[in-house]
């Protein structure tokens, strides 16, 4: 059945020696039980594109890896192992019980099912045909016999070759092996056909573009254009599993600028195009989108950091305001910090990465208030807000600077560099990482004679404003601070947590 009347390659690159060597044991059950089965996806793609050299294959992150001194995959995803096989998904579960580690059946109704096996996992799909109803978010799956007709109906044709197992042939019926090396991204059928059949390889299309410098074809940007709507029917938790994966490319710009262009990201994050605005019209600055870019490009791969540094100017559109001094955009930060909540929990980010991302924009400007110099206390209370983001907020601050002004940018990573110095001076001198009171909540009710209450929050509030102003008292200092503070506030609470007039003097030391 190998080729079916496709493209078979009959020398195998040696690169690919790995990838066949650790699916060798798989394959051979399927085989054995008079099964076809082909690796195919990702794994053989980047296993193509990865430097001719000695490999092996990582059970740490599923994916092909160079060893040695040799560069990585230039796609740097990690993979599962992918197979197609003719195999009914209650074939697949009974070859793979028994001789898998663990065996998952969450897929099995679309024709999918994963194990684990040596701390490397498989995916073994049966052949299938794959469409999305107009209005249906779920896809309607059928199952074949033909490998051709599977590959087919795969996203593209980069991804529509196979690994014919155990006699190892290369099946490449439409070309991918051509694209890879001329760079070119094409669908198999018609990418009306493909898109209509899963709309999120629209966006799929753009992190290809930024993952794997491939020049989409004419005909897949126009229909890209015109079928951007029906992205409707994806579900947010798709969108975002893939918007992640653009994010983490090398350069995600230009994916991000396929998804402007084409009207993509209307749909997804309609707040990107809305930054194609010109700071200031009299002036001719950069616009705010082609600033917000380079941003992205410049931050590491870190997903969430990246998000953050695409989010970071969306409140500009809403502050614009024009003045005697030009343009403003007043507190875009704490409006954008907003407007970056609402789109990250509509595309059902997790509450932890919501207010990570929130808080880097919200908190991005905060590094240019201390521009005219740098008090302790100053800098005490920038690594307390920050908290375990200062790491991300630093380089987010570094990388807003993207000016060609040489003098300018000089100025801006100078300052930076000195707000470093400064809190690896105080670090040296005192906890700043996780600034608290010099006196903990029963200090204060012990030493105050009160219960818990208002009152003990307001103390430890004085407490904490005195260390961050301060540095650290002394718990003999911070005594006799509080007893200062406490002779102020006219009430106090009664042992049943009552607030009273006057002062009580129970459990008040001498």
């Amino acid at each position: 059945m190998a080729g079916e009347g496709g493209t078979v390659c009959a020398v195998i690159p040696e690169r690919l020696s790995p990838l066949i060597d650790t699916a060798s044991e798989l394959a051979g059950r399927f085989t054995t039980a008079g099964w076809s089965i082909y690796l195919v996806g990702g794994s053989v793609r980047d296993a193509i594109l990865a430097p001719a050299t000695d490999h092996t294959v990582a059970a740490t992150d599923h994916t092909v890896a160079a060893t040695g001194s040799v560069a990585p995959i230039r796609s740097q995803e990690a993979h599962d192992l992918d197979f197609t096989t003719n195999a009914r998904p209650d074939d697949i579960e009974k070859l793979l019980k028994g001789w898998a580690d663990a065996v998952w059946l969450q897929g099995k109704r679309f024709g999918t099912i994963a194990c684990l096996k040596d701390g490397l996992r498989y995916e073994i799909t049966t052949h299938r045909g794959e469409v999305y109803n107009p209005d249906s978010r779920k896809p309607e799956v059928s199952f074949g016999d033909s490998l051709q007709e599977d590959l087919a109906r795969r996203d593209f044709t980069v991804n529509a070759m196979a690994l014919s197992l155990p006699d190892v042939q290369l099946i490449d019926p439409f070309g991918g092996l051509g694209d890879l090396a001329t760079g070119r991204l094409r669908t198999p059928l018609e990418p009306a056909v493909s898109f209509g059949d899963d709309p999120l390889r629209m966006l799929r299309a753009a992190r290809f573009v930024a993952q794997l410098g491939l020049v989409p074809d004419e005909s897949l940007v126009q229909a890209v254009k015109e079928m951007h709507g029906r992205m409707a029917v994806v579900s947010a938790e798709r969108v975002r599993d893939e918007l992640d994966k653009l994010l983490v490319a090398p350069k995600a710009s230009p994916g991000l600028w396929f998804m402007i262009e084409t009207g993509l990201a209307e749909e997804i994050l309609p707040e990107l195009p809305a930054l194609a605005l010109e700071q200031d019209p009299v002036q001719r600055h950069k616009d705010v989108l082609a600033h917000t870019l380079a941003v992205v490009d410049k931050t590491t791969p870190d997903r969430l950091l990246r998000m953050a540094a695409l989010l970071h100017d969306i409140g500009k559109p809403r502050t614009r305001a024009f003045g005697p001094g030009g343009v403003s955009f007043h507190n875009h930060d704490m409006v954008g910090a907003r407007m970056a909540r609402k789109r990250l929990v509509a595309l059902r980010y997790s509450s932890e990465d919501v207010e990570t991302v929130t808080r880097l924009v919200e908190l991005h400007l905060r590094f240019h208030t201390y521009r005219m110099g740098w008090t302790d206390s100053a800098v005490r209370r920038y690594v307390r807000d920050a908290g375990d983001l200062l790491g991300r907020l630093n380089e987010l601050t570094r990388c807003d600077c993207t000016t060609r002004n040489p003098a300018k940018a000089r100025a801006l990573s100078k300052r930076m560099d000195e707000l470093e110095v400064r809190i690896a001076e105080l670090r040296a001198r005192e906890e700043i990482d996780a600034i608290r009171p010099d006196l903990d909540g029963h200090q204060v009710m012990q030493h105050l004679g009160i219960r818990p209450g208002r009152a003990v929050g307001k103390a430890l509030d004085y407490l904490l404003e005195l260390r961050l102003e301060e540095g650290p008292l002394g718990e003999e200092e911070a005594f006799r601070r509080l007893d200062a503070w406490w002779s102020t506030q006219g009430t106090t609470q009664s042992t049943t947590g009552q607030s009273t007039t006057g002062q009580s003097t129970t459990g008040r030391r001498s």
